[in-house]
């Protein structure tokens, strides 16, 4: 008889052919999806060229390639990497290639054109790949060297992780979303707290969360530390797939008596707004207590909050307003997709008259790339997932994390804010 399971377990011991898995075990798992962007891509694609009798990748179909990081390109040594890639894909008839002006953030490309689906093993070459576990995959970030590997044999070996649970309960208040949730969630367990466990996220509250809420919980799990980040997979997880076409996938449960390494209650109805302060995403304030702290940059959208929700919670608060005139606010809708969407639905319209600049699709600031680098004792407020020293540029800048909402009140104050301490939007 198998032993009880969570959902990581499940999933992973379906994966590897066995009845069950247990905390420990080291496994060989078939792999659905393995995904790289340019930068992984370009060790990868080397060291898959020194395998042994390598020529073909496993299955072109199963291999996704984003350029995201550095686009468009930024210099020579960026574009030579997007070209090692593009032509990659030619040579393995790797048709998921998603060319600049044709995709966008890996993270938010790959969910929303059906790719990931419940049930599945991911991998990817960037950290964030954690991000499809709100949709009950079991995605993980891994080395170039394993995404070799993978290219040639479609598996990989894994330890597989304990599973902290961590229950949501309560209500959610305004203006709370997913990104208050998780940095909650990481302010209490530290982003040493859950190293090398599978976070899985349950509870009344999670079940009212949209999907985009979702991805950010799970994308933002790794900063605890996590394997994983998962959600069981529910009729808003089922309506989400049904609407991007992804028909073929498996739904796991986890078991009622599974063993977990802790389970974790939050009270959600105590949760205001949150902003982590430099220099680690576990050192989480309420929004409204940090007024004093005067910001010359938002930064609005990327892997961790670029899809339509994000932008559409951006615009509710800059509509009639104005970006405070020491401010830069630069918006990134993390795909073309969303990027259309925005201008369709007049959310374009509402960043620019509110005096905000509209990126192409791009990971740029968040990794201090470009398109929102910052200078010596710069403070920026953003919806990235990472704040640590000289993250977003300069060793003396400095990076708040929060949500949409949060980001576009402070970009309006020119200073951290609540939305609710804002005035009232001019009459448009």
């Amino acid at each position: 008889m198998a032993r009880p399971m969570t959902l990581t377990e499940k999933i992973l011991a379906a994966h590897a052919g066995k009845a069950d898995v247990a905390p420990g075990d080291i496994i060989s798992i078939d792999l659905d999806l393995v995904m790289a962007n340019e930068l992984s891509a370009a060790v990868a694609i080397t060291e898959f060229r020194k395998i042994k009798g390598a020529t073909r990748v496993w299955d072109p179909a199963k291999i996704a390639l984003v350029p995201s990081h550095f686009t468009p390109n930024k210099d020579i040594a960026t574009a030579t990497l997007s070209t090692m890639m593009r032509e990659f894909a030619k040579e393995q008839h790797i048709e998921h290639y998603f060319e600049v002006g044709r995709g966008g953030i890996e993270h938010v490309v790959l969910p929303e054109n059906g790719f990931v689906g419940p049930g599945m093993t991911i991998i990817g070459g960037d950290s964030h790949t954690t991000t499809y576990g709100g949709l009950g995959a079991f995605a993980t970030g891994v080395g170039s060297t394993d995404i070799a590997a993978a290219f040639a044999t479609g598996e990989m070996w894994v330890r597989v992780p304990p599973t902290i649970k961590i229950i949501y309960e309560g209500g959610l208040r305004k203006f709370v979303q997913g990104k208050d949730l998780i940095l909650t969630t990481i302010g209490r367990l530290g982003v040493d707290g859950a190293i090398y466990a599978a976070m899985e996220f349950t509870g009344p509250v999670v079940k009212q969360l949209p999907i985009s809420g979702r991805f950010t919980m799970a994308n933002m799990s790794i900063e605890a530390g996590a394997k994983n980040g998962i959600f069981p997979v529910d009729a808003t997880a089922e309506a989400y797939c049904a609407a991007v076409g992804k028909k073929d996938y498996t739904v796991y449960h986890a078991d009622k008596d599974a063993d977990y390494q802790s389970v974790v209650t939050i009270d959600c109805s105590k949760i205001e707004p949150q902003v982590a302060l430099p220099w680690l995403p576990e050192n989480t304030k309420n929004a409204s207590d940090l007024n004093e702290i005067t910001i010359h940059q938002a930064v609005i959208g990327t892997c961790t909050n670029g899809r339509i929700e994000d932008m559409r919670q951006a615009a509710e608060i800059l509509k009639g307003r104005t970006i405070h005139p020491d401010v830069r606010c630069i918006v990134i809708p993390g795909s073309q997709k969303v990027y259309k969407q925005c201008i369709t639905e007049g959310l374009t319209e509402i960043f620019v008259d509110a005096g905000c600049v509209v990126s192409t699709p791009t990971c740029g600031p968040c990794v201090g790339g470009h398109m929102g680098v910052l200078s010596d004792g710069e403070r920026c407020i953003s919806t990235t997932n990472r704040n640590f020293k000289g993250r977003m540029g300069h060793v003396k800048s400095e990076v708040y994390l929060t949500g949409p909402y949060v980001a576009a009140a402070s970009a309006v104050a020119g200073h951290i804010a609540n939305p609710e301490q804002l005035g009232a939007p001019v009459a448009v």
